[in-house]
């Protein structure tokens, strides 16, 4: 009896400092719901490709024009803004369920190592976009995102960073591929985040 609530005693204390140590409301719905947003922008901006008369899937290395891009730039902002609007009602939902703050000294810990290499890479892309090297975006998007993951692993869901693995070498590939930004970003902010989101949803439900 005394080993048993010996081993109780170990387990409540080592769900405490991991509760004191991570944050571990985030949702995995929140997961798949920003992936079917990018799928769904995905789809929409190849309709504004055709629009505006090219075939991307032609074979051709697509370079599109600065007035173009500066629409799909609005495009990609307003899913990264859904995006993150559905994950914070997801993750705050799920946080009270489980009786924990979403906002405390972790989730700020969180939130700095997550947003410095994004930052960082929002403003290399801003620099690819005044320099109209538009068809590195998509690439550097998937690197800085993935590096963005794997640095936010420490202090949430270790699981994540493979999720910033696969972000960075589909990145990486994207490199090789270049005019096919598109695809690529679409199987990686779309597919991983709705395959990621899946496991991780019934993984930790």
């Amino acid at each position: 009896m005394e080993t048993k609530n010996y081993h109780e005693d170990l387990s409540h204390i080592r769900s405490m400092m991991e509760r004191s140590s991570r944050f571990i409301s985030l949702s995995g719905l929140s997961g798949v719901v920003a992936g079917l947003t990018a799928l769904i922008g995905a789809g929409y901006v190849y309709f504004v490709l055709k629009r505006e008369g090219i075939s991307y899937f032609d074979g051709d290395r697509n370079i599109y024009q600065p007035e173009l891009v500066r629409e799909l730039v609005i495009i990609g902002a307003l899913i990264l803004f859904v995006a993150l609007l559905s994950g914070y009602i997801f993750t705050a939902n799920k946080s009270r369920k489980k009786g924990l703050k979403i906002w405390d000294a972790t989730t700020k810990r969180l939130l700095i190592t997550f947003v410095v290499p994004l930052i960082t890479g929002g403003i290399f892309c801003l620099a690819l976009l005044f320099h109209h090297l538009f068809v590195w975006i998509a690439p550097a998007t998937l690197i800085f995102y993935g590096l963005a993951l794997v640095s936010a692993e420490r202090y949430t869901l270790t699981d994540v960073k493979y999720l910033g693995y696969c972000q960075i070498v589909l990145g990486l590939v994207s490199l090789f591929f270049l005019g096919w930004g598109l695809l690529f970003w679409a199987i990686g902010f779309g597919v991983l985040h709705i395959v990621y989101g899946s496991i991780m949803h019934k993984k930790y439900k």
